[in-house]
């Protein structure tokens, strides 16, 4: 079994997801008392989180680099960073480790690729929604045409994931703001949403939901089984 190197806490609410979904599917696979081998570095989010909406990406990235070749001192075979938006910096991390980095928007492609859609509605923070790295990586590597919220819908979609969300704190309200931007969204072509935060998977399921929904979490952690476990 390869060492999962996990990138986390941004939030760690999401990211006890990933250490749970993890060692759920080592021992679906193996079986018995196995669990997975991985290392695990959470950061101090209120940190990242001010270079975040202060704009200071190079210094954002000069931390997660930290950070990530802490985990690779620490004998993680591959890097796995638990956040959609902080992928905005993962060339410039792959670039200073020598370990893979498995890229979450790969993931979700994959399965979407997989599943044959086409017109894909994506919801995150602000960043991750407006900012090219994540949809063009989508269109350009998978040739997936993607649709995002209106500037109205993007900034009530941020503001739960960081003031709500991030914070553990679910409500039925927001919930429902979700929904109808994904009903929104299905008028406007969409056929599949991803869940391009790793925290909104907390708030909505897709028995809820007027669309498939693609948790970024949960391909993520299959790509990262399949590295370990091949």
């Amino acid at each position: 079994m390869r060492v999962i190197g996990l990138l986390g806490g941004m939030s760690w609410e999401s990211s006890i997801q990933y250490y749970q979904k993890i060692n759920q599917g080592v021992k679906a696979r193996l079986g018995g008392l196995h669990s997975a081998e991985l290392v695990l570095y959470s950061i101090d989010f209120a940190e990242l989180e001010a270079l975040q909406h202060a704009g200071e990406w190079d210094k954002a990235a000069a931390m997660m680099i930290r950070q990530a070749q802490k985990i690779q001192a620490a004998g993680a075979d591959c890097l796995v960073i638990c956040t959609n938006t902080m992928h905005i910096v993962a060339e410039q991390v792959a670039n200073a480790i020598h370990i893979p980095l498995l890229h979450i928007a790969d993931a979700v492609a994959q399965d979407l690729v997989a599943d044959e859609h086409q017109n894909i509605a994506l919801l995150g923070t602000e960043f991750t929604m407006t900012q090219p790295f994540y949809r063009e990586r989508l269109h350009k590597a998978y040739g997936l045409t993607v649709v995002t919220p209106t500037e109205q819908q993007r900034q009530a979609i941020h503001s739960i994931i960081y003031q709500e969300l991030c914070l553990g704190i679910i409500k039925p309200e927001s919930k429902q703001v979700y929904l109808e931007i994904i009903n929104d969204l299905q008028t406007k072509g969409a056929q599949a949403v991803i869940l391009g935060c790793t925290e909104i998977g907390l708030l909505i399921q897709e028995s809820e939901s007027a669309l498939p929904l693609y948790d970024s979490v949960d391909s993520h952690v299959k790509q990262a089984l399949r590295f370990a476990l091949s």
